[in-house]
C-alpha cells in the first residue's frame, strides 16, 4: 500500500472521527432549545436515511454496472447490525441529557476494555499483556476524566448508566460493521444499518412522545445531526479504514475524545479541569498501546 493511500485514509478516518466528535454538542444545544431525544434521533435518522440514499443513487448512475448489488441475506443481516446502531444514538443522547457531554464521551470510549472483552469470548483466549495493560490504562483515565474522585462532583446514575449501555452497543456496532456483507459499498452497508437503526429508534418516539412532534427540529437540528451523525462520519470512516489499517485507523479515530470535549467547553461552557485532560491522554495513550506493533522486525 502506498504512503499517499496511507495518508488519505488518514485524511478520511480523522475527518470522519473530527465531525463525530462534534455530534453531542449539537445534541445538547438542540435539548437547550426544548426538543425531545424522541425528536433528535428521528429527525437525525430520516435525514440520514434520505442523504445516503441520494449518495447510493450518484453512485449507481456513476459506476453504473460496477455496482455489486446487495442480496437479502446481506440486507437482512445489515439490517440486523443496525439495531444496535440505533440503540448507540438512543442511549448516547440519552446520556447527555442527564450528564456533560465530556463525560458522555468519555464513557462511549469504554467500547475499548469492552471489546477485548467481546473479543475475548467470542475468540475463547485470553487476551494478550498489551492488551490487558491497555485497559488498565482506560479504566484509570476513565477515574480521572470522568472527575468521580472529588466528593463535591455529583453525576446523574441516569446519565451513566445510558453511557455504559451506549458504549455497550457501539461495541456490538463496530465489530458487525466490520464483518457483515463487507464485499457490498460503504453506501449501501450505510443505508440498511440506517433502516435497521431506524426501526429501534422510531419505536422509541412513538413510545415516549407524549407531546406533539415538533417538526422544526428538521431544518433547525436536523440537517445537522444528520451530517455529523449519520452520513460523514460512517462514510469517511469506511472508506478510510481499509487504507489505514484498522491499527492505524483505531488510533486516529480517537480524535473523536478531544474534539467532542473541546466542543463542550467552547460551546456549552463545560469546565473540564487538568486531572480530567489527563485521563482523556491516558485513554487515548491506551488505544495506541493496543493498536501499535511493538514486536521487533527481524
Amino acid at each position: 500500500m502506498s504512503q499517499n493511500n496511507v495518508l488519505k485514509g488518514v485524511f478520511l478516518v480523522a475527518i470522519g472521527a473530527t465531525t463525530y466528535g462534534m455530534l453531542a454538542t449539537f445534541v445538547k444545544m438542540a435539548y437547550d432549545e426544548g426538543y425531545t431525544t424522541a425528536e433528535v434521533t428521528t429527525s437525525q435518522f430520516i435525514l440520514g436515511i434520505i442523504g445516503i440514499l441520494l449518495i447510493n443513487a450518484f453512485q449507481k448512475i456513476k459506476h453504473k454496472k460496477n455496482v455489486v448489488k446487495a442480496t437479502p441475506k446481506n440486507i437482512f443481516s445489515l439490517m440486523i447490525a443496525g439495531t444496535s446502531l440505533g440503540m448507540t444514538s438512543l442511549f448516547y443522547y440519552l446520556a447527555v441529557k442527564y450528564i456533560p457531554v465530556s463525560i458522555g464521551i468519555v464513557l462511549l470510549m469504554q467500547t475499548v476494555w469492552m471489546g477485548v472483552l467481546l473479543e475475548m469470548f467470542l475468540e475463547k483466549k485470553l487476551p494478550s499483556k498489551q492488551k490487558v495493560i491497555a485497559v488498565i490504562i482506560v479504566l484509570i483515565g476513565t477515574v480521572l476524566a470522568t472527575n468521580i474522585i472529588h466528593n463535591d462532583i455529583q453525576l446523574d446514575w441516569r446519565g451513566i448508566a445510558w453511557g455504559v449501555l451506549a458504549a455497550a452497543s457501539f461495541t456490538t456496532t463496530m465489530f458487525t460493521a466490520n464483518s457483515v456483507a463487507t464485499e457490498i459499498s460503504s453506501a449501501q452497508r450505510s443505508l440498511y444499518m440506517l433502516l435497521g437503526g431506524s426501526i429501534i429508534v422510531f419505536s422509541f418516539a412513538f413510545a415516549t412522545q407524549i407531546t406533539p412532534f415538533n417538526f422544526e427540529i428538521f431544518m433547525k437540528w436536523g440537517i445537522i445531526l444528520a451530517l455529523f451523525g449519520t452520513i460523514i462520519p460512517p462514510m469517511l470512516m469506511t472508506a478510510g479504514f481499509p487504507l489505514t489499517g484498522i491499527g492505524l485507523g483505531s488510533i486516529v479515530s480517537a480524535l473523536e475524545l478531544p474534539v467532542s470535549v473541546m466542543m463542550a467547553y467552547v460551546l456549552l461552557n463545560e469546565e473540564v479541569i487538568f486531572s480530567q485532560w489527563v485521563g482523556i491522554v491516558l485513554i487515548i495513550l491506551a488505544i495506541i498501546i493496543m493498536n501499535v506493533n511493538f514486536k521487533s522486525k527481524k
